[in-house]
């Protein structure tokens, strides 16, 4: 089964894989996992998102291969955007790095406190 059946299989309910085994060694792994953010998206929405990619991000490439307007691949972009949770690019410095930077008089200990404060 590919994903493209599980996911026609579920029609878009939330799912959960309880068994992977590995093709080349035949070793298979339990538990629970859940699928990447994209594979839970439709088939339909992952060959757009392919497209998108393969086009380097060209909307108007994008109107070109789908035969639709500029509002409508923005739309749904912006509809698939909405399913996907994005990495947080700076995350809050942990409690070793703020006492670090605080060691080397970077920031000073108001400074080091309220981080702590804000990271909790």
């Amino acid at each position: 089964m590919d994903w493209q059946e599980l996911t026609d299989l579920t029609n878009g309910q939330p799912f959960v894989v309880e068994r992977v085994r590995l093709a080349g060694s035949g070793v298979a792994i339990e538990g629970r996992f859940e699928p990447p953010q994209l594979a839970q998206l439709s088939v339909n929405d992952q060959v757009f998102v392919a497209a998108f990619v393969r086009s380097h991000g060209s909307i108007k490439e994008m109107e070109r291969i789908f035969g639709v307007s500029y509002p409508t691949v923005k739309a749904r972009l912006n509809r698939i955007a909405e399913h996907l949770d994005f990495v947080d690019i700076d995350p809050a410095p942990t409690g070793a790095d703020v006492v670090d930077r605080l060691r080397r008089g970077e920031i000073s200990a108001q400074e080091a406190l309220a981080e702590l404060e804000r990271s909790r």
